[in-house]
């Protein structure tokens, strides 16, 4: 129980260890230095304890560890600190804690990790930068808390074929989401290997089904709300025309009709023609070339 050190002469003696399994104990603290003897250490198995708190120096003479598990214990933070001196680290394991925030940069001196695990925890954010300097094959999130990423995020990644894992999260299915997505999948190097079991936690409407199936449809939703919104301004401004000012919007798209007597408004931005009589064949056209316009750039990620 507590914390391992390997500061006693017997464990000195142990330099020459290359495999240390300490899963299934009661250990809650792994401390400064704890494993510094253990140079030629490459794989370090530390799951199913009570682990809490990882020691600043606790990555000092582990330069040779390939494979580090801390899964299934209860980590609620991770810093920079940990992990500098995993200068051959290829894959580390967190998933089943209580994780609930990584410093930026963090995984910075990682630089030949392949598989990171962060599955069955409290992320929530995932900040630009968080995984750069990283050359992944596999990244791990399943079962996290987030609900919105950012496409920077994973954009530093620069491996060939990372595969990343983001299902049973409970997502905000909106047109900013659909956006992000849209765009990660026209990074050829960045494989979603499970976009088709994501599913919306909100809004209620989308509750529970698969993204893949409704993300085409987000963009536009948010298209509906503000025609219909501008569609009652326009009423408004129809009704009352006499009462705007003479200079409106620029560009000849709207005709209210198709006779002589007809309203649009110039390429010079001036009402001319003004009828006085609601005509809803012009109120269409509107309405038409603004959804048409806005279709057009929902379809844009951003």
């Amino acid at each position: 129980t507590g914390s391992p050190t390997c500061w006693t002469a017997s464990c000195q003696s142990l330099w020459k260890l290359q495999v240390l399994l300490l899963s299934g104990n009661y250990i809650t603290e792994v401390g400064e230095r704890a494993f510094s003897s253990l140079e030629r250490l490459q794989k370090l198995d530390i799951h199913r304890n009570e682990i809490t708190v990882l020691g600043s120096s606790f990555s000092t003479g582990l330069t040779s560890l390939r494979e580090l598990n801390l899964s299934y214990n209860r980590l609620q933070e991770l810093y920079y600190r940990n992990f500098q001196h995993f200068e051959n680290l290829q894959k580390l394991s967190f998933q089943n804690n209580n994780i609930s925030s990584i410093e930026m940069g963090a995984f910075r001196s990682l630089t030949r990790l392949r598989k990171l695990h962060l599955q069955n925890n409290h992320l929530l954010n995932l900040p630009n930068g968080v995984f750069s300097m990283l050359h992944l094959t596999v990244l791990n999130l399943v079962h996290n808390e987030i609900e919105h990423i950012r496409f920077k995020t994973f954009l530093t990644i620069q491996t060939p074929g990372t595969h990343i894992l983001l299902s049973y999260n409970p997502w905000i299915c909106d047109c900013d989401l659909q956006r992000v997505f849209a765009k990660l999948h026209s990074v050829k190097r960045l494989i979603l290997d499970d976009y088709d079991n994501m599913t919306c936690m909100e809004p209620q409407v989308l509750r529970n089904l698969s993204l893949s199936s409704v993300d085409t449809q987000l963009c536009v939703a948010e298209t509906v709300t503000v025609l219909v919104i501008t569609f009652t301004v326009v009423r408004i401004y129809r009704v009352n025309f006499f009462s705007l000012p003479t200079t409106f919007v620029s560009g000849d798209f709207v005709k209210w009709s198709e006779s002589s007597d007809y309203t649009y408004l110039t390429n010079q931005g001036h009402l001319s023609n003004v009828n006085t009589h609601t005509n809803w064949t012009g109120m269409l056209h509107f309405f038409f070339f603004f959804a048409h316009e806005c279709i057009n750039l929902c379809r844009q990620p951003s």
